[in-house]
């Protein structure tokens, strides 16, 4: 018998190369468990040409991938997400809306791959190594027993994931 289906808003300003990673990384990573969603603040109204390329060439189906509003789930009629992430920090200091059904979240902040200056190969790297690390950090969240948590004990552990990956002087 299968359990729920959690649903996860990854949140950016921009909504164009991180928080669609982790859309896809959860949707991927979640077996079946988790059904993965992105927004941002201030859409760019595309999604990075490098993140759609680096998707691509690891087996995602990018069709139907689009920066959009996080307005859009704060709509009536909106499904209720079971929580939320940001994962840039100018996002996790705006304020955001209320979110029905009052999800989980976390910062799970990380360098924004777009805004790297540099050669071609340097700023396919940055994408790279923004994808490895939320990799990283879904697959230790999808692990976790969440139906056997206690919601203090879940945003310790969500709080130390968002930690994963980041460098020592972080």
């Amino acid at each position: 018998m299968k359990g729920p289906i959690f649903k996860v808003l990854f949140l950016c300003t921009g909504n164009s190369a991180r928080s669609i990673m982790a859309e896809c990384l959860v949707n991927r990573h979640g077996g079946g468990c988790f059904a993965g969603y992105s927004a941002g603040s201030e859409p760019r109204g595309e999604v990075h040409p490098l993140a759609l390329e680096l998707l691509v060439r690891r087996g995602y189906d990018t069709n139907g991938l689009r920066s959009k509003s996080w307005d859009e789930f704060e709509e009536e009629g909106s499904s209720a997400m079971d929580f939320v992430f940001t994962v840039c920090d100018h996002a996790a200091n705006e304020p955001c809306p209320v979110w029905p059904g009052r999800p989980v979240s976390a910062h799970w902040g990380l360098e924004d791959p777009a805004g790297v200056q540099g050669t071609e190969t340097e700023r396919r790297e940055a994408f790279a190594r923004a994808y490895g690390v939320l990799e990283g950090r879904i697959k230790e969240f999808v692990a976790l027993p969440l139906e056997s948590l206690e919601t203090s004990e879940l945003r310790r552990e969500l709080e130390k994931i968002g930690c994963s990956g980041c460098s020592a002087e972080d």
